[in-house]
């Protein structure tokens, strides 16, 4: 009987494993196959791994979710959809890409791609540690690794590395390490009091040279590197740290340009000594900049105020959430959802740019491009 059970045991399996082979051979010979898209970064792109986990930073109630499908908060830190969701279904992607921890996301589900990212989430292990539970890029790079595992295990070797070749890694990160590690109030300030700014960078840099080289170890290939944008403009710090109340917050903006200049270099790097990488360095900053300054030319009416307000000239004072937040009328004209976070109306804008823009935008190449080739 034992035996038996094992023989049932073992054949469900394998016949598990083969259709999953089949369905994926299957894409590969269709003239619509799509690549997997397996995505890495911080709440501008978590969807919902935070429910998951113990936290402060997180999204799962109203009005986050007000304009996603059935007004339901999913965990997405914002009015609506994610650059991710919107890149992933101007892709062709028919749902949008599960959050790792979620219990439904086994199986076959993963050939589709899958989420890693995380609210609160760094490049360094550090960084978000105010919010107690998250997912550093380690930590998502860890799971990745996991899903690998079942991907191999399920295709065999050498399909499972043809996969992952042709797969694309998005990764926007680095935010939280100065957000919430380098510029936290009063916290931050004995550490910023002993460790200058461009050897905290250049510790973010190290940290992240070693990170995206062990993505290229587990198989990836089409990686996009997205840097960090003009977060001196965000509410929050508007708020926080720009006392006189008018424009930016202009070191943390210099904080994010000198994290740029250096990470372009290292992207630079890693595509030359690589072999076969396609490493692609994507300028949000110099987006959200844009988005910023010239508000009016792309149709919004304020871009410095959050529309889900509570406290504050900015409404950066506290986070987006029930029973406290006022929120605008019309989403569609606001830059910032809330004190951290552009509205859905931006992300559409910026996941244009990602998808199809120009060698100022994306370098060397844009991602739709990148999925071609």
């Amino acid at each position: 009987m034992e035996s038996f059970i094992y023989v049932t045991h073992f054949t469900a399996r394998m016949i598990a494993f083969i259709f999953a082979g089949l369905s994926f051979m299957s894409a590969l010979c269709s003239g619509t196959d799509l690549p997997a898209i397996f995505v890495f970064g911080d709440s501008l792109i978590d969807p919902g791994n935070n429910d998951y986990i113990i936290t402060l930073a997180s999204a799962n109630r109203p009005p986050n979710g007000i304009d996603f499908p059935n007004q339901v908060p999913t965990g997405r830190f914002s009015n609506g959809q994610t650059v991710i969701d919107i890149i992933g279904t101007e892709l062709g992607l028919k749902s949008f890409l599960p959050p790792y921890l979620a219990p439904s996301t086994t199986g076959k589900v993963v050939f589709k791609g899958v989420n890693y990212a995380s609210g609160g989430g760094g490049i360094l292990n550090e960084s978000g540690g105010v919010f107690g539970g998250r997912l550093c890029l380690d930590a998502q790079i860890d799971y990745f690794a996991n899903t690998r595992k079942y991907i191999i295990s399920s295709l065999g070797a050498q399909t499972a590395a043809n996969f992952m070749r042709k797969a694309l890694y998005p990764i926007i990160i680095g935010s939280n390490d100065f957000l919430s590690n380098y510029l936290v109030p009063i916290l931050s300030g004995p550490e910023r009091a002993i460790v200058p700014p461009d050897v905290f960078i250049e510790k973010m840099i190290s940290k992240y040279h070693l990170q995206l080289a062990r993505l290229y170890s587990l198989g990836a290939r089409k990686i996009v590197v997205v840097n960090v944008g003009p977060i001196g403009c965000i509410p929050y710090l508007r708020d926080t740290q720009n006392l006189t109340g008018k424009g930016c917050a202009e070191f943390a903006n210099q904080l994010a340009q000198g994290f740029n200049k250096k990470l372009k270099d290292l992207v630079a790097e890693l595509s030359t000594n690589l072999e076969g990488s396609r490493f692609v360095y994507a300028d949000s900053y110099r987006m959200m900049d844009d988005l910023i300054t010239n508000y009016k030319r792309y149709g919004f009416e304020n871009p410095d105020t959050a529309c889900c307000f509570a406290i504050g000239e900015h409404g950066g004072i506290l986070p987006c959430g029930p029973g406290f937040s006022k929120v605008c009328v019309d989403r569609s004209k606001y830059v910032f959802w809330d004190p951290f976070h552009p509205s859905e109306a931006v992300n559409i804008l910026i996941a244009k740019r990602l998808l199809d823009g120009d060698t100022n935008d994306m370098f060397p190449m844009n991602i739709r491009q990148l999925v071609e080739g």
